[in-house]
């Protein structure tokens, strides 16, 4: 027996299409692939003899980015190995990269761990729960992405010291979660698969089936003020706190290093207009990226822009927060312009298809998502110290929520397990062939189980990069400090 991983199987730099109407056949291309990768293959990880030093790699992730900022990043992996887990996808698609898939493509995440879930608003003022993170996405084997969300929960169990049993149910539970969705969305009517989304509203019914009365209250009181605090975070709330008026003007509040206005990064000599009339260009090349063509962006007037540090494995790309003005200042709109570097896919897969890497971002959030962001377009731009970049521009704050790890009990847990894996076979389905993915499947529980270990052995392998990393500050070779 061959088992596939991704080096003899070459996916293909885009995904190809489902064949339209043969529904057996395109159940029969996810049965073949058992006989050359038995979904027990997937079980358990070992680290190879010619693994690359895991410190190497995040030392060579750091030579794209903000000097002054990588300390910064460092310092917030290591808060814990479940921080380092989320600033580390690259070292996982490293270990990826040689283990067995199927050879079924379709579009992933790329970084699907936990707390890239969560709740946002829709362009129809609808909270939904969704993916929400697609800088690493790209075309590959859907096996990675399900791989890397079962292991964020059994490295988050670990940090909150959950069982060995209690994180065991949890790993099945979002294999279980994503297995049983496919199947559904595999034998549903073409338009139901594709409108499948969870509104916030039916959260509490998903997550507490089957649940003791005791259980339901608990994650009901969770569930609603998660909710309720997601609908605060708007644009308003975040002026409020990161807007302030000077000489009669409104400008971004500096809080060096984490947020620095844009005049304080400008090349000796750069004015004021000069920057203005920059931004404006920007602006308006960004809005042929959006849609519908016919978009609110167009009554909005650029004020200022600042960098600002954002997340934990995003730490030191260069990411911008842009202050715009709609009928006065009273009316403000703030928008959130983030690098797009390569995904750490692409030494393992084939390129994207996409030059601009923002617009790969785009495309493939549009993809995946059930809806996406009103604001979501793409540009190249010579940054101020002249070199050309991608970035992809969203809303800085649009009713978004997610997860608090540090607060989880087992019994949350479990219920986020299940719908963070149903929400991943929904974005797989709309971008793949999810026949063929629900046919490799299958109702038994045997992907379930192999998952489940790989997640257990695959968190050991984290604790042990971890350490490696902790060793690496301690000695000096990395520098880590967030600011005072």
């Amino acid at each position: 027996m061959t088992i596939q991983t991704p080096a003899s199987v070459r996916s293909a730099s885009d995904v190809v299409p489902p064949r339209a109407g043969d529904f057996a056949a395109r159940a029969a291309d996810g049965r073949d692939p058992r006989r050359r990768t038995p979904r027990s293959a997937h079980e358990g990880w070992m680290a190879p003899p010619t693994r690359p030093d895991p410190v190497a790699l995040l030392e060579e992730q750091a030579t794209t980015r903000v000097p002054e900022l990588v300390p910064i990043r460092h310092a917030r992996m290591l808060v814990s190995p479940f921080t380092f887990y989320r600033g580390a996808a690259l070292l996982m698609a490293a270990d990826l990269a040689g283990t067995p898939v199927s050879g079924i493509t379709t579009q992933i995440c790329g970084d699907a761990h936990l707390s890239n879930f969560g709740v946002f608003g829709t362009p129809e003022r609808t909270l939904i729960f969704d993916m929400n993170d697609f800088d690493e996405t790209l075309p590959g084997p859907w096996e990675w992405d399900v791989k890397r969300l079962a292991t964020s929960f059994e490295v988050a169990g670990r940090s909150r010291d959950f069982t060995d049993e209690q994180r065991r149910e949890i790993n099945l539970t979002v294999v279980r979660g994503y297995r049983e969705r496919m199947l559904q969305l595999a034998e549903a009517r073409v338009l139901d698969a594709w409108y499948d989304r969870l509104d916030a509203d039916r959260i509490l019914d998903v997550i507490t089936a089957g649940q003791s009365k005791r259980t339901v209250d608990k994650l009901a009181k969770r569930t609603d003020a998660a909710l309720a605090k997601a609908r605060t975070k708007d644009s308003t709330r975040a002026v409020a706190k990161l807007v302030e008026v000077i000489d009669g003007e409104l400008r971004i509040a500096a809080d060096s290093p984490l947020i620095v206005p844009i005049e304080q990064l400008l090349p000796q000599g750069r004015t004021r207009d000069q920057e203005e009339e920059w931004m404006r260009e920007v602006l308006a090349t960004y809005q042929s990226t959006l849609q519908p063509q016919n978009h609110p962006m167009r009554e909005y007037s650029y004020v200022h822009m600042a960098r600002k540090v954002v997340g934990v494995g995003s730490v030191g790309t260069r990411a911008w927060i842009v202050l715009l003005r709609g009928r006065d200042d009273a009316d403000p709109l703030l928008l959130q312009a983030k690098q797009a570097e390569a995904s750490v896919l692409e030494r393992f897969l084939p390129p994207s298809r996409y030059e601009n890497h923002g617009e790969r971002v785009v495309r493939g959030q549009r993809l995946m998502q059930a809806a996406s962001d009103l604001f979501l377009g793409w540009r190249r731009e010579p940054g101020v110290d002249g070199i050309e970049r991608d970035f992809y521009i969203r809303q800085l704050h649009d009713w978004k929520g997610s997860a608090d790890v540090d607060t989880m009990n087992a019994a949350t847990a479990k219920a986020y397990a299940h719908i963070c894996g149903e929400t991943l076979a929904r974005a797989h389905s709309r971008a793949g062939d999810r026949v063929a993915i629900a046919a490799y499947l299958g109702r038994s529980d045997r992907f379930d189980h192999a998952i489940a270990a790989f997640a257990r052995d695959y968190a050991d392998q984290n604790d042990r990069d971890y350490a490696a990393f902790a060793d690496a500050v301690a000695s000096g070779r990395l520098e880590a400090a967030e600011p005072a």
